[in-house]
């Protein structure tokens, strides 16, 4: 059984072998806490020669994304310290109580653990944890995987992600990383869509940082939990953490990972009213000015013509409204261009 702390201060991040922890947070309206799953890994491996970086890997930022999840739990349980060189991390649910209520946010206090970074030891419980990743956990690490799906809003080709970095050895090892998970798709997004994510906050400690959407509709999907499992491996290969070669993962896709990009918030296109979405163009496809995306269609008068959304210019489809029941404001499609890194 996992030991439960009670005070992070009190974790042993150096102990050799595997170790599995219960993090507690007290609640803010009872006595109670919420037990944040941890499990750190310090291999027994030959420890000569050159230095590793400490890797860190999340599940359930937020908790209605379970391709995350299960494949960091799995790890868990999967990682041999014997095999391993240095320090893994692993947090299967980082936000325990959103992921016990198959939410995006946390029912305990209403907050999106990815809008609440860097925290703070004095906020709501979803600020705390925050706080203990940003002052316990990256301290440790060089390296950060934070595994995501699209819940039940919106749904992506199978794709990591990461945002524009200004610094160049960054960004290129950021991009190299990338690569390893073996996705059709490598999105760069816009850093302007939110603040306060996990991601932001470890790319500006200079960390090696990899987001990523492994799937969508509250499932956990074959091919999204192959590709974060097998990915976070091939990581720890790359830096030597865990022997052998970087595999590839879908042997039967010819193409190696496609760079596409959508830095810029008028990609990401607001719906225009309320209605039932019928989308048309298929994920990850490439589409040219004008061309039909998708249908809005109003049932209050069921003789009417349906609103044409049409593509604002040519790109990539790189994330549709996945519902078919949409509100106004939401973002119904966004359109990437093809980008070299």
């Amino acid at each position: 059984m996992p030991t439960v702390i009670y005070d992070p201060s009190t974790i042993d991040f150096d102990r050799p072998g595997k170790h599995h922890y219960q993090v507690a947070f007290h609640l803010d309206s009872s006595w109670g806490y919420s037990l944040v799953p941890l499990t750190i890994i310090n291999g027994l491996r030959n420890q000569g020669g050159a230095s590793t970086p400490g890797v860190v890997a999340f599940g359930g930022t937020h908790g209605n994304e379970w391709e995350g999840q299960v494949a960091v739990k799995r790890l868990c349980a999967d990682l041999d310290p014997a095999e391993i060189h240095g320090q893994v991390i692993l947090i299967p649910q980082l936000s325990p109580s959103a992921c016990e209520a198959n939410k995006r946010v946390s029912p305990l206090d209403g907050v999106n653990m990815n809008r609440a970074f860097p925290g703070s030891p004095s906020g709501t419980i979803s600020y705390r944890i925050s706080h203990f990743v940003k002052n316990y956990i990256f301290p440790h690490v060089g390296v950060v995987l934070d595994i995501h799906s699209g819940g039940n809003e919106g749904i992506f080709p199978l794709c990591t992600s990461f945002h524009p970095i200004p610094n160049p050895r960054q960004r290129a090892e950021i991009a190299r990383v990338a690569q390893l998970f073996d996705t059709p798709f490598i999105l760069i997004y816009s850093s302007q869509m939110a603040s306060g994510l996990l991601t932001d906050e470890a790319e500006a400690e200079g960390k090696i940082t990899i987001g990523g959407e492994f799937g969508f509709g509250e499932a956990a999907g074959i091919q999204g939990t192959l590709h974060a499992y097998e990915g976070i491996k091939n990581v720890l290969r790359h830096y030597r953490l865990l022997p052998g070669e970087i595999v590839r993962i879908d042997p039967s896709r010819p193409s190696r990972p496609r760079f596409i990009q959508a830095p810029d918030l008028k990609d990401y296109v607001a719906c225009p009213r309320n209605g039932i979405w019928e989308p048309v163009a298929a994920l990850g496809a490439d589409v040219v000015e004008g061309q039909l995306l998708g249908r809005l269609h109003d049932f209050a008068d069921h003789t009417s013509e349906p609103l044409e959304i049409r593509a604002h210019r040519t790109g990539v489809v790189g994330m549709m409204y996945f519902p078919a029941v949409v509100k106004k404001g939401s973002t119904l499609y966004m359109l990437a261009e093809e980008t070299q890194v």
